[in-house]
């Protein structure tokens, strides 16, 4: 089996955030989709699993953490800057809210962050690997 990473997100309504998750790209996995939870793809290795507080509360028993709140952040390659502002276009479109961070222009790298309805943070990036600045000794 190949490595994968599916991240599990605990969400207060499971249809709003489908519907954003495809806003971003994502498609779903009917396989892995239920009343309680959604598969959302974004490659063939990385998988976000959508979770009602119920369904999530099956895995742990840790608290879930208050909206707004960010033990870490969910960071997605992009093709080009363009994509990098649909997606964070659509984040606050579609019951997200966009530019949680400033933007980042790195010349080389571009990135925007943004958080989708749960308050759960995302970043979409951009980078050019032949325009890196060269490693320091």
């Amino acid at each position: 089996m190949p490595r994968m990473i599916f991240v599990s997100l605990p969400v207060t309504d499971l249809n709003v955030s489908m519907a954003f998750y495809k806003s971003l790209g994502f498609e779903n996995n009917p396989q892995f989709t239920d009343e309680t939870a959604a598969c959302m793809v974004w490659s063939e290795a990385i998988y976000i699993m959508l979770l009602t507080h119920d369904k999530w509360r099956t895995f742990t028993d840790r608290p879930i953490p208050p909206a707004g709140s960010h033990e870490m952040m969910i960071s997605l390659a992009c093709e080009s800057r363009d994509e990098v502002d649909t997606m964070n276009d659509a984040a606050g479109a579609n019951g997200g809210e966009g530019d949680i961070n400033p933007i980042q222009d790195l010349g080389f790298m571009y990135s925007r962050d943004f958080s989708d309805p749960d308050g759960h943070a995302l970043g979409a990036f951009w980078m050019d690997p032949t325009a890196l600045p060269p490693a320091s000794a």
